[in-house]
């Protein structure tokens, strides 16, 4: 079963509720204590374990948090939509033939991140895919160089 604790900030406390049960109520003094002290009122009330049923802590969340966190979903959002761009664009120019450091230029990155987003096939070092996230996992050769 899953619980909701609800919770307030009421002074220097958090005040917390539980919905699904009637007359359950605690406090505690910081956030990520809330998850305990409703756990424990819970198992009170209704006899049995604290880790026996789980609990979804919902805090009232302040207006400037709530702001901030949609600025910074937005922000995620917008850095995914610029990453596939740049990708989509870093390949696009090495396929007309623009060179790595000419295309680098153009997209504001360096040439080897142009050269990690868009790897030439059976290129020494043997550049890897690139993955969900824009990450890029690339294989390197270990090996003496020549003088």
């Amino acid at each position: 079963m899953k619980y909701t604790a609800r919770c307030v900030r009421s002074g220097d406390w958090w005040a917390i509720t539980v919905p699904e049960i009637k007359g359950v109520f605690s406090q505690a003094r910081r956030l990520d204590q809330v998850d305990g002290m409703a756990r424990e009122a819970i198992a009170l009330m209704l006899d049995v374990k604290p880790d026996s049923f789980d609990v979804d802590v919902q805090p009232d969340l302040p207006q400037e948090v709530t702001r901030a966190r949609k600025a910074r979903s937005a922000l995620r959002k917008a850095e995914e939509s610029a990453e596939e761009a740049t990708v989509a664009a870093a390949r696009a120019l090495l396929a007309k033939g623009y060179t790595v450091r000419d295309a680098g230029a153009l997209l504001g990155i360096s040439p080897q991140r142009v050269s990690q987003l868009a790897p030439k096939k059976g290129a020494a070092g043997g550049a890897g895919k690139i993955r969900k996230g824009g990450k890029v996992a690339v294989k390197q050769e270990h090996g003496v160089a020549a003088a």
